[in-house]
């Protein structure tokens, strides 16, 4: 009866491990579904930015552009007013 009991253990010992190796796979596979979803998330949030940023630098430019149109138009007026 000895190896009966001996081999009924660790059938027992085999059958938790396997539970635990079920419910860690489990637990695993959640968190990759889980840090999935929050990658996408800043994926989405990365793509926002990154679309904020070029609206920015365009906006940049055309005040650029614009400052210097200004800035010609006084040095145009303070030449002629130099000039009378």
């Amino acid at each position: 009866m000895e190896p009966l009991a001996k081999l009924e253990d660790r059938l027992v010992r085999a059958v938790e491990l396997f539970k635990k190796n079920q419910a860690e796979r489990r637990a695993l596979e959640k968190e990759i579904e889980e840090l999935r979803a929050d990658f996408k998330e800043r994926l989405k949030k990365a793509d926002a930015l990154e679309r904020e940023v070029e609206a920015l630098h365009r906006e940049r430019e055309e005040v650029r552009t614009r400052v210097e149109r200004v800035l010609e138009q006084i040095e145009a007026l303070t030449k002629n007013e130099s000039r009378d």
